[in-house]
């Protein structure tokens, strides 16, 4: 016969409940236990020193001064479980806890104010605005930071645990909490990407599929427009008709998905002319409202980085090391951070590069003496990384990009 087993928890409620009056009859009905278990159940609580209403006094009472002594808590997010791991000022555990998901704000709105880390990811923006909300300290860190804390095995509590450790460290790198503001531009951003992307594809799919007949046009947009032209005219035999209704299918999405990136472009352009750091990044060489925006949008704080080479860094347009014995070993930029920002940065470049010759300021004079020198590609990431330290130092001022005449 299969015994019920119950948890201390589980006991002290079942007796309030008969205390309270519940018949014993429902009782066994409700929990799915006999006569005998209820009794067992009365002769253990009224053993010395374990009466019910002293458990459940204790109980309480150790619970609230343990979470008054709460100082630091790792809180590891989630769809629907959180993982709660917290300390007191003297570094010992004094809560553990796992929580769904409509529980989080209530449980922290009891608590004190603390400090609280959360690993940065796609919504930890969110709960971090929360967390502050209700007055307590919100931190972000990289996962990649966080992970040489967790100790052997890997789930939701090793995981809180090295949050909680992690937070605490002095030399920690902390993320800097976006706005909601800033999130809304940078998804702006994102579904402008991927629409560019489908629309790559259509666009090759269109390419491909008229090969099949020997139909090969110039690249470009006016390669595509003649594809597009050839495919809607139906005066002629080179595409038969039963592929000629599959490839109209395509150019129909084509026009749709092209109409949406236009649109995704003036919400930007509008966010970036209402935006004052926006338009001061716009002046530099090389940054259109595109990439200004995105990094006004991304960066939140210039004082961050203390220095034009650590943002150059941050965006991995710095060389990576290899560095031992006092010899320094360079290799190829380390392509660490933001890849959206690198990339735009790095087209911007290619953009000055190809009219440097006739550039009039510093910087563009510049990469065009470096061109005599180092290949293209080289000189285009170098002057992406001077571009981004330009950023910086204007970010960092609050002025605007004056041209230097060339010397």
């Amino acid at each position: 016969m299969k015994r019920n087993r119950f948890t201390d928890e589980q006991i002290i409620g079942i007796l309030k409940e008969h205390e309270a009056g519940t018949p014993v009859s429902e009782l066994c009905r409700k929990h799915g236990v006999s006569d005998a278990s209820i009794d067992l159940m009365w002769w253990t609580a009224s053993a010395p020193g374990i009466a019910i209403c002293q458990s459940v006094a204790v109980e309480a009472t150790s619970g609230e001064a343990s979470m008054e002594k709460v100082t630091t808590i790792g809180l590891d997010i989630a769809k629907q479980v959180f993982q709660v791991h917290g300390v007191n000022g003297a570094g010992a555990i004094v809560c553990r806890r796992r929580l769904r998901r409509d529980d989080v704000v209530g449980f922290f709105k009891a608590l004190p104010p603390c400090l609280i880390g959360i690993e940065a990811c796609a919504t930890g923006h969110h709960w971090a605005r929360v967390l502050m909300a209700l007055g307590h300290e919100a931190r972000l860190m990289p996962a990649s930071y966080v992970k040489p804390y967790v100790k052997r095995q890997k789930n939701d509590a090793t995981d809180a645990e090295a949050i909680c450790e992690a937070v605490t460290r002095p030399t920690m790198r902390f993320v800097p909490v976006k706005s909601e503001e800033q999130q809304s531009v940078l998804m702006l951003h994102r579904v402008r990407e991927l629409l560019i992307r489908q629309r790559t594809m259509l666009v090759n799919a269109l390419r491909g599929h008229l090969a099949e007949f020997g139909i090969v046009t110039r690249q470009g947009i006016a390669g595509v427009g003649m594809l597009i032209a050839l495919v809607e005219d139906g005066d002629h035999d080179v595409i038969p008709p039963l592929a000629r209704s599959a490839l109209l299918l395509l150019v129909g999405q084509l026009r749709e998905v092209h109409e949406k990136v236009s649109e995704m472009d003036r919400q930007i352009h509008a966010w970036h002319r209402s935006n004052e750091l926006s338009r001061r990044l716009e002046t530099i060489p090389g940054i259109g409202p595109i990439t200004a925006s995105a990094i006004a949008a991304t960066v939140t704080d210039a004082s961050l980085f203390k220095s034009g080479r650590q943002l150059a860094a941050w965006i991995g347009l710095v060389p990576r090391q290899n560095s031992s014995g006092g010899k320094d070993r360079l290799g190829r930029i380390s392509k660490q951070g933001d890849p959206y920002l690198r990339r735009l940065l790095v087209v911007g470049a290619h953009a000055v590069l190809r009219f440097s010759r006739n550039g009039k300021t510093a910087p563009t004079r510049w990469a065009a003496e470096l061109l005599a020198k180092k290949p293209y590609n080289i000189v285009a990431v170098a002057l992406a990384n001077k571009m981004a330290r330009i950023v910086w130092a204007l970010m960092a001022t609050g002025r605007r990009f004056e041209a230097a005449p060339a010397l």
